[in-house]
């Protein structure tokens, strides 16, 4: 294995023999070498050309490793620092990991495994970096686009795409899409793209209501209509006048409620429950549905003519697992809300947390995300939510596929190869570490497989 010439790492160590040793050994691999006999003369080396990774010991004199790795954290946030302890000391670097360090290695230091740490910690080094980066273009996205609504995929440009052109209409607007992918998130956006932003953004759910309760929610009712109408009262359209009405789950409308909802997009008028009085308003109309209207049309459940009327303009919501990395620009969002409102000092997931939410499907969507990572934002214990704080249906990721019993010892390794691989995006550094196997080892079974590895895909 042999590293970029540009991958510098600073050693720090007060034994003269273990940082000389770790010093030669790194210029052999090819890496650029600092070193330091304690905190403050790291500091002075680091200050005159910044590391891509600090190697140091955690026992020195005048700066120990604890204080060295907070003053580096507070000039250069992303730096990574891997830190050495004794034998029998692992409890001193337990506590240096949950205050930011990368890994831990023990004395004396396996050299293979001090290599594997200083990949992986350039590689998680540049994932944060490209996530900061991205969530800057999506806050820069935001405030020229669409409000709320957090990803950068290509299945959902097209969505904002079509949301900015028809934003600035009054078109009724019918969003489909799985529960949980956000549809009523992006009615609010096309809302406050739109003109009517000023005005009211007016929602109700169609199917937690009984018939006669949505009747009466959607239009209002007359005093007297019905045993305990004492009063009128103002529906959801009347509110909404002048605003725009988002009618959630449309599809679970009864049909005698279908024909007045039709009167009200072809007339603007409608008659509260118990009265005569036609009441005229001027609504946009945003519809969203987990049905398939077509079907309930062809099966006699929803009225053909008032799907017309609702599908002037049809927006399909991508279910999350067609969203590619948004799942982890997602997962950095919500991360980010839960440990405000539940003041905890959370930097990010680990590795082990990443691939377990990349390699889950995510029925529920982007609300089963969104629950996922509150529940683990509470649950965690140290600075980084590691696979154990989230629900057992998103740590248990990836483990079918496999039938046990019915696959051979070579079907097994090459799935779990291949599967871990694919879920930390490729690197055979952490694909090796999650296996507990040599990087070598797995170089050698993708060869068997046939299939490339990330180096050899480069320089093809």
């Amino acid at each position: 294995m042999s590293p970029t010439p540009k991958v510098r790492v600073l050693v720090v160590d007060d034994e003269e023999g273990a940082r000389s040793g770790l010093e030669k050994l790194l210029r052999l691999e090819g890496y650029a070498v600092d070193a330091a006999a304690d905190g403050l003369a790291a500091l002075e080396r680091a200050a005159e050309q910044p590391p891509d990774v600090v190697v140091t010991d955690l026992k020195m004199p005048r700066m120990d490793g604890m204080a060295l790795m907070e003053r580096l954290r507070a000039q250069w946030p992303g730096m990574p620092v891997i830190v050495v302890t004794a034998f029998g000391d692992v409890g001193s670097a337990v506590a240096a990991m949950r205050h930011g360090a990368e890994h831990y290695l023990v004395k004396p230091v396996d050299f293979d495994e001090l290599q594997v740490a200083i990949d992986r910690a350039i590689e998680n080094r540049d994932v944060r970096a490209e996530a900061d980066q991205l969530r800057r273009q999506l806050r820069e996205r935001d405030a020229r686009g669409l409000e709320g609504m957090v990803g950068a995929s290509p299945a959902m440009q097209k969505v904002y795409k079509v949301a900015a052109q028809i934003a600035p209409a009054r078109a009724t607007v019918l969003i489909t899409g799985e529960s949980g992918t956000g549809k009523g998130e992006l009615a609010r956006a096309i809302h406050a793209k739109g003109p009517r932003v000023g005005k009211a953004f007016v929602t109700l759910h169609c199917a937690a209501l009984a018939e006669t309760l949505l009747e009466s929610e959607l239009f209002g009712h007359e005093k007297g209509s019905f045993t305990g109408a004492d009063r009128r009262r103002v529906g959801r359209f009347e509110q909404a006048n002048g605003g725009t009405l988002f009618l959630d789950e449309i599809g679970e409308i009864p049909l005698s409620i279908q024909v007045k909802l039709l009167r009200v997009l072809q007339e603007r008028t409608f008659e509260r429950v118990g009265g005569n009085e036609a009441v005229k308003v001027d609504v946009r109309l945003i519809a969203a549905t987990n049905k398939d209207l077509s079907a309930e049309v062809e099966s006699g459940r929803f009225r053909e003519d008032l799907f017309y009327r609702l599908n002037v303009v049809h927006v399909d919501m991508p279910p999350l697992r067609v969203r590619e990395n948004d799942v982890l620009t997602l997962a950095r969002h919500f991360l980010d809300r839960f440990s405000k409102e539940n003041d905890k000092l959370l930097e990010g997931f680990s590795d082990r947390a990443l691939a377990k939410m990349l390699a889950h499907r995510w029925p529920g969507n982007v609300r089963e995300l969104e629950n996922a990572v509150e529940r683990a934002t509470v649950l965690a214990e140290g600075n980084l939510i590691d696979e154990d704080d989230l629900p057992i249906e998103v740590s248990s990721a990836g483990r079918q596929g496999i039938q046990i019993p019915g696959s051979t010892m070579a079907e097994i390794e090459r799935h779990a190869i291949e599967a871990t691989l694919d879920a930390v995006g490729g690197s055979t550094a952490r694909a090796a570490e999650m296996l507990d196997l040599s990087i070598r080892t797995i170089q050698y079974r993708l060869h068997e497989f046939g299939r490339a590895t990330p180096r050899e895909r480069k320089s093809g």
